[in-house]
């Protein structure tokens, strides 16, 4: 009653604590005694539940139909044919090969492969376990922007090497890239591709956040930061300045590397900045082997809830934009398209596909084949199955010679999914897939493809004389000098 803090406790000392304890409980209670199958944010259960089956290898059917409204609004499926091909004839590991003209050291990539978490925001046997499925399944794991860590490379899996905007691992003692420590680590044969971050879906705009309690020495020496500190990634690279800059330090990077595969990742924003960086790839003839294209909605990094709620498009709004914008300028065929924005399952693998992407990458899903219970607790260090937390003793729950049969169970069989639906639709292969064979209800009684919603650009198009004044208003006005062009 003397303190001055909490003015329910203060009138109410006994029965207002209780208010704090419900509140603390409602989570919990919601989801596993309120919410409908079907209802759960940002997973729902149905999802939640075939990932958890497919990692442990259990039943992953389901009787008397579907539990989704198919007369919603926004409800999606795909065209099957009368004649499906023979699911026993095709290829159960599909892959794309990425690599430019420029790149030296292709990369032969599965089309579902792990989206960048970095060791510091996961625990140690949680990074050993998903590399560890990553070996064993034949795809790839993203590091995130948080540095190489020795629990990326013991278990031997294929790595994709991140480079965010704090350089963490390939920086100096003022934060700036330095090239050696970029060429050591580059090298190594576990790093098959490198990827430059511009932004993230969690937070475009907003750079990293490593809590102080995440913030072990360990950690801090793997990032060449200050241990026990709260660490923030700048919202915008310091090794470039413009659209032109940008592509010079990709070809920095490839030469680095010996030739790998080099391409960046981006939540896209203002239209006229990726315009930019296209008409920048042009004027230099200098192609990213790749593009990864993040969603709005978000993913395993913490974020302010306004960052997370209201910025940045969405997943497939975005991926059907780079696609087109890149097919616009004739520039496709130089670079592939990764799509990573809750990709869960292989109807999620086979739309992204379908509006232009080459292969898929997940976070959240891999987290849930890990054993991520949903618990909302990613960024509090208290995660309760050891996934997001550097707890030793939550963290020891996890056990990584389990848990990355789990990841690798999860991964082929959710492939298989979708080479199984591909079939469904009578193709022979998942990137036969087009906008055609994905529908949507838009009202009760109308029904939309994905090509009549995002119309596919023609070869060229931006590049034409005669193009819609919006756009052409658009392009005459960015330049690749500087990303201040008037907007």
């Amino acid at each position: 009653m003397m303190q001055t803090k909490h003015a329910i406790i203060r009138n109410y000392p006994i029965f207002g604590r209780m208010r704090y304890w419900m509140e603390s409980l409602r989570p919990k209670i919601y989801q596993y005694f309120v919410e409908s199958d079907i209802d759960g944010s940002p997973v729902n259960r149905v999802d939640r539940s075939t990932i958890y089956q497919r990692a442990k290898r259990e039943l992953d059917s389901q009787p008397f139909g579907t539990q989704f409204n198919v007369y919603a609004e926004g409800y999606e499926w795909m065209a099957h044919s009368i004649q499906p091909h023979d699911f026993d004839t095709m290829n159960k590991d599909p892959r794309v090969i990425i690599g430019g003209r420029d790149c030296r050291q292709p990369y032969s990539a599965s089309i579902f492969n792990v989206s960048a978490m970095s060791y510091g925001s996961l625990s140690s046997n949680a990074v050993e376990a998903l590399n560890g499925g990553a070996k064993i399944g034949n795809f790839a794991h993203n590091t995130g922007e948080g540095g190489i860590s020795d629990f990326h490379l013991k278990q031997g899996g294929d790595i994709i090497w991140q480079i965010g905007t704090g350089y963490f691992g390939c920086r100096d003692e003022n934060g700036n890239f330095s090239d050696k420590l970029f060429a050591e680590k580059s090298v190594l044969p576990q790093i098959k591709m490198i990827e430059l971050k511009l932004s993230q879906g969690a937070k475009p705009g907003h750079g990293g956040i490593l809590p102080a309690a995440k913030n072990t020495p360990e950690i801090a020496a793997i990032r060449h930061v200050q241990p026990h500190t709260t660490v923030y990634s700048p919202p915008f690279h310091k090794a470039f300045n413009s659209p032109r800059e940008m592509m010079l330090f990709i070809r920095k990077l490839r030469e680095l590397s010996n030739g790998k595969p080099v391409g960046f990742k981006l939540c896209i924003g203002q239209h006229r900045e990726f315009y930019a960086i296209c008409k920048a790839m042009m004027e230099t003839d200098i192609y990213p082997d790749f593009i990864t294209v993040d969603g709005g909605e978000g993913g395993t990094g913490a974020a302010p809830p306004e960052f997370s709620n209201s910025v940045g498009m969405p997943l497939m709004d975005g991926l059907a934009f780079v696609h087109d914008t890149l097919t616009g300028f004739s520039i496709r065929h130089h670079i592939k398209i990764i799509a990573s924005g809750k990709v869960l399952t292989g109807f999620h693998l086979l739309r992204a596909l379908a509006l232009g992407a080459d292969t898929c990458n997940s976070a959240r899903a891999m987290m849930m084949a890990l054993g991520c219970i949903q618990a909302l607790l990613c960024n509090t260090n208290r995660c309760p199955t050891g996934v997001a937390t550097q707890d030793k003793w939550l963290a020891g729950g996890l056990v990584v010679d389990d848990k990355k049969h789990r990841v690798a169970n999860y991964h082929r069989d959710t492939i298989e999914s979708a080479v199984e639906l591909t079939a469904a639709i009578g193709l022979p292969e998942p990137h036969k897939i087009t906008r055609r064979h994905i529908f949507r209800r838009v009202f009760m009684n109308q029904i939309r493809t994905f090509e009549d919603i995002y119309p596919s650009t023609p070869q060229g198009f931006l590049l034409a004389d005669q193009i819609p004044a919006h756009l052409k208003e658009q392009l005459d006005t960015v330049t690749t000098d500087t990303w201040n062009f008037g907007i």
